[in-house]
């Protein structure tokens, strides 16, 4: 130790502050923003996901092409006769497909995710804080939705519904039936970290003082049981992306005159062995978004958890 670090140790005692401790206290987000930060997986992701979300909101900073323009003639063209990645069986652009095809990939994921989260980390906390029949009741309520299997349900749910050609009630349906097949695994995962976070000493200090339910759920039990949730929905985003494409390839989910990655596979087969460039782009396209929402969700794990510290 230097000499001027064993004069400045006795002035910092003699002010009343710590040494060693010196600075503003961090909180969790905080502790967790400087993690993410220094993880390149992160910045990687985050950069994936910027592009598809502002190809999502404005296709035209990418392409100055209508996707539902069709020239027969220059069907199956391939990628650099005219186009950059070729034309598909009807002629259209499969570049400006593309590019378009991710705004629906991406508000079924975003609206599902969203709706998720508030129902089953609603059900959760209330489960979890309430125990007893309650939780009893609404365990058993997400059991018999969790043994449903999420694609042959969503099929069920949807044919169920009257057909439309709204693009918007179009996508509302598909984001319904994941959002009634999904929420029962974050519902778990929230009455599990309720239950963890519930015997604290400051929520029973809280509960001790007089605070009401609400005020104990929100100032001190969703605070610090939430970010297992955050994490899981992250990577469930790209699934629901995934969910997405795979109904509207089995003709079920979004269908034309909606542009989606799935409707454009499913159109590609047909030509899989003589063009097979329709298949890879848009199979190329869906597999990035999906995997840019898995790393974040990675990233975003290894920062929130303390062991990687």
């Amino acid at each position: 130790m230097t000499e001027a670090a064993v004069t400045e140790a006795p002035e910092a005692t003699s002010r009343g502050e710590n040494p060693v401790d010196a600075g503003p206290p961090r909180s969790l987000a905080g502790d967790a923003w400087r993690a993410m930060r220094r993880n390149p997986l992160f910045w990687i992701s985050s950069v994936m996901i910027l592009v598809f979300v502002l190809m999502a909101t404005f296709p035209s900073l990418f392409t100055s092409t209508d996707p539902t323009e069709a020239i027969l003639q220059e069907s199956r063209a391939l990628p650099g006769q005219g186009t950059w990645f070729g034309r598909d069986i009807q002629g259209y652009d499969i570049y400006a497909r593309c590019i378009y095809g991710a705004r629906a990939s991406i508000l079924v994921g975003l609206f599902t995710t969203i709706g998720t989260v508030a129902v089953g980390g609603t059900i959760g906390i209330i489960a979890g804080y309430a125990g007893g029949i309650v939780d009893t009741l609404l365990s058993r309520l997400g059991d018999i939705f969790f043994a449903i299997p999420l694609l042959l349900g969503a099929i069920i749910f949807l044919v169920s519904l009257p057909a439309t050609n709204n693009y918007l009630f179009i996508v509302l349906k598909v984001v319904g039936a994941l959002v009634v097949l999904g929420w029962p695994s974050l519902a778990r995962l929230m009455r599990s970290s309720v239950i963890q976070v519930k015997p604290n000493d400051y929520v029973q200090a809280a509960r001790a003082l007089g605070a009401s339910p609400f005020r104990i759920v929100r100032a001190h039990i969703l605070p610090n049981a939430v970010a297992p949730m955050i994490v899981v929905a992250t990577i469930n985003l790209g699934a629901y992306i995934s969910a997405e494409a795979t109904l509207s390839f089995l003709g079920i989910g979004l269908q034309s005159p909606a542009i989606s990655w799935g409707i454009d596979i499913s159109r590609a087969i047909v030509g899989l062995r003589t063009t097979p460039h329709m298949l890879f782009f848009p199979s190329l396209f869906l597999s990035l978004a999906v995997l840019a929402f898995i790393m974040l969700g990675d990233a975003v794990r290894d920062a929130l958890d303390p062991k990687n510290r």
